[in-house]
């Protein structure tokens, strides 16, 4: 089964056509960095006029590079939340004109669940159940993969996302945007040890994550600094932070698969991409005797492919959309309006 997906949540304009969920026929993505590194951040409303006109095109070079034709997929999926709500509206219009035209099935995606979906791609072996930390600019979660189509959230932020708190670091240690490789990067070059910022564990019998008093704690650190006209070592404040977010992840789920007797452990979303995580992550779960699972970067962030896997499932599952399926920026996962 071919179905070709769509994702414009936010400032990618994506398309892909994966084949029975697992297969990835072509995966275009159009990213527009480098329009909105200039406001330190996406402008909702760059990123919608930006899809309106690129996303004709890479359906285009979608359809060219897997040497196929829209008569040729069997269903059209499409994010329709959570996100911007104008981003998610294009790909949303695009995708149901489509379906309709050639009388194909539409499927709605959470982009969370597709988040998820991204380790089926890299690992075709990989089955519920399984723990996901989904780390990215705006969401924090822990979810307890039961099924294909059973999501369970043990744990998410209750402030600052991870990824959103990577990116106002970066900003005020003029590093640019995103944040998060930029951080990545200047860490590379910095003392971790350097500065003792908090790890904020919240209560070590749940699984909530909470980052903005250590946004609060960099900035202080900074301001601190600033009034004593004593110089800052970006590369260490960096690195401080970094550690101090990674511990956090870790140490958290870690405890989460501990407490639910799960071996088997996989992450998604764009900090998901970030080496120390990986790194310590990987050492955390071999210790525990666990399998930790993570997708190539280019499925980490925002990408159709991962949507298209998770159409795939939920498709044969029972779950296809009507045309009235709306764009729904605050959507819970596990839902589809």
């Amino acid at each position: 089964m071919k179905i070709l997906s769509i994702e414009t949540s936010c400032d990618e304009t994506s398309v892909a056509i994966v084949e029975d969920g697992r297969k990835i026929l072509t995966n275009r993505i159009y990213s527009q960095i480098d329009i909105h590194q200039k406001y330190g951040g996406v402008v909702p409303e760059i990123a919608s006029r930006n899809h309106v006109t690129k996303l004709p095109y890479i359906i285009d070079e979608a359809l060219e590079e897997s040497q196929l034709t829209l008569a040729d997929v069997d269903a059209i999926g499409v994010t329709n939340g959570p996100g911007l709500v104008g981003a998610l509206l294009i790909g949303l219009s695009t995708a149901k004109a489509i379906a309709y035209s050639l009388g194909k099935p539409l499927i709605g995606v959470h982009h969370i669940e597709g988040h998820i979906a991204a380790n089926f791609l890299q690992y075709p072996e990989l089955e519920p159940p399984f723990l996901t930390l989904v780390v990215s600019g705006g969401h924090s979660h822990l979810v307890l993969v039961e099924d294909y189509q059973t999501f369970k959230v043990l744990g998410r932020t209750i402030d600052d996302a991870a990824g959103e708190a990577f990116d106002k670091i970066s900003r005020v240690l003029g590093l640019g945007y995103p944040g998060g490789p930029a951080i990545d990067a200047a860490a590379q070059n910095g003392n971790p040890d350097a500065i003792p910022f908090p790890r904020v564990l919240l209560d070590k019998t749940k699984y909530d994550f909470s980052f903005s008093g250590l946004k609060s704690a960099v900035l202080n650190y900074l301001n601190g600094k600033k009034m004593k006209n004593e110089d800052v070592n970006p590369n260490d404040v960096a690195a401080s932070f970094q550690m101090a977010v990674i511990e956090v992840l870790v140490i958290k789920t870690i405890a989460c698969a501990k407490s639910i007797g799960m071996k088997t452990i996989c992450m998604a979303g764009g900090v998901s991409c970030n080496s120390l995580l990986r790194q310590m992550m990987g050492k955390a779960a071999t210790d525990e005797g666990m399998t930790l699972h993570y997708p190539d970067p280019i499925l980490c962030t925002d990408n159709a492919a991962m949507i298209g896997s998770m159409a795939y499932y939920n498709y044969i599952n029972g779950e296809e959309s009507d045309l009235s399926l709306n764009g729904i920026p605050g959507l819970k996962i596990g839902t589809r309006q």
